[in-house]
């Protein structure tokens, strides 16, 4: 193929995140690793040619929260000489991994009977791993870009189907589910589109970037530490491409997971990941490489208010109540951050990379799918893919009419309805 003269390249890199043992999982609201099946990893890229250096990195952890989001784009930055506003951080968010909330873990270490919620010199060493990753990593020219979209099946699942006549939520369908009723019922509101965006050197693909919404995990509670189905897919085909990194984000999959087509068994983890690895192989397999012309980056901060009528004064006393579970006190630890960081004014940053026409959102937060598919709406024609779980320090966003309609996702929602319209226009900003 012809190759374009322009000034674009990419650096890819990866290193390993996976905990030690005994080191807590999701926060301490699951047991801590006893067992590590697979290893963790943190992916990503550095981007140069179009002003200051772009980083994006996907990791095989739950989530990071506010001060530990922002270390992280901190520290990427300084390694590829660019500024954390030009830093995507995005956690894969499988469960027997870890979620990381500085706040929420200093508060909970007040508490002699709370479990610890993570390891400091653990994620001190995670940074100092992508410092080094970030500065070993070779550029590679990139003169074209491709776009390839596969259809998942029997994957994806809204969680949210079993309502009653007003529309409440009666009973969740999670990442596992063994009620055959549930089963039974419709997939419901999902993306059943996995996308996939690939840089080229030439005739040579150098990096793929996958995204699909769906919670990443098959079961967890259990202490083994895994990258579940979603990763283990990626590993296979990292390992049949080596010349090619490859990078899967999770998009916005608040609201879905794979509780239809999985009953908590090995045998599913087993048919999710050929399901998953088939999806990752269609959309590779659609790639039309066409020459790069234009890198572009945008972001746009948003700061949405707390849930009105809990005070952090209230939420403090929670933590500290011994005769509360202890799961109860550890979320209101991670509500106090959201608390206290909305009374320092520091924002949330969502950011888009365009390649031509070709957009990829990174968004905060556990966002129900309903964002995604407003996303790709906005631009009617030219792809979108979308990252969800970036800072996750609001939790799960649920859109406007859901907040009526209760359950667990928006019990857990740290932020009132409003979250809604403030999202969304951000989101057609960052699209326009």
């Amino acid at each position: 193929m012809p190759v374009p003269p322009n000034p674009f390249a990419v650096a890819p890199f990866r290193f390993d995140v996976t905990p030690p043992l005994q080191h807590a999982l999701l926060g301490g609201l699951v047991p801590p690793a006893i067992a590590l099946d697979d290893s963790l990893e943190a992916i990503g890229y550095v981007l140069t040619g179009s002003e200051k250096p772009i980083v994006v990195c996907a990791l095989d952890w739950a989530a990071l929260s506010n001060g530990a989001h922002l270390a992280w784009r901190v520290a990427l930055a300084a390694a590829a000489h660019t500024t954390p506003d030009r830093v995507a951080v995005q956690c894969v968010h499988q469960h027997n991994t870890p979620f990381i909330c500085r706040t929420a873990a200093a508060v909970a270490a007040q508490q002699a009977d709370l479990p610890a919620m993570f390891d400091e010199a653990f994620f001190e060493a995670c940074l100092a791993r992508a410092v080094a990753a970030v500065r070993a990593a070779r550029p590679r020219r990139v003169t074209h870009v491709a776009h390839g979209v596969a259809t998942v099946r029997e994957i994806a699942s809204n969680r949210r189907v079993a309502r009653d006549a007003a529309g409440r939520v009666l009973a969740m369908r999670k990442s596992a589910c063994a009620d055959p009723a549930l089963r039974a019922l419709p997939e419901g509101r999902i993306d059943p589109e996995l996308q996939t965006i690939a840089l080229y050197d030439g005739a040579q693909r150098v990096l793929a970037c996958h995204f699909y919404a769906t919670h990443p995990m098959s079961f967890y509670r259990d202490g083994r530490v895994s990258s579940d189905f979603c990763g283990l897919a990626r590993k296979e085909l990292q390992a049949a491409e080596p010349e090619c990194t490859h990078v899967y984000f999770t998009g916005c999959a608040g609201n879905v997971a794979a509780g239809k087509y999985n009953d908590g068994s090995a045998a599913s983890r087993v048919a999710l990941t050929e399901r998953m690895l088939a999806a990752l192989r269609a959309a590779g397999a659609a790639l039309e490489p066409r020459p790069l012309n234009r890198v572009a980056w945008r972001t746009e901060a948003i700061l949405p208010p707390p849930r009105r009528g809990v005070s952090a004064e209230q939420l403090e006393a929670c933590v500290a109540d011994c005769r509360a579970p202890a799961d109860e006190r550890l979320l209101a630890a991670f509500r106090l951050g959201w608390h206290r960081r909305h009374a320092r004014g520091e924002p949330l940053l969502l950011s888009t990379l365009f390649f031509n026409d070709i957009a990829s959102l990174y968004l905060p937060g556990e966002m129900f799918v309903e964002y995604q598919l407003r996303a790709r709406a906005m631009r009617a024609g030219h792809p979108v893919a979308v990252a969800a779980y970036g800072d996750d320090g609001l939790w799960y966003v649920p859109t406007r009419e859901e907040y009526a309609a209760g359950g667990y996702e928006v019990e857990c929602a740290f932020c009132d309805e409003s979250v809604d319209e403030i999202m969304t226009l951000a989101i057609q900003r960052l699209l326009a």
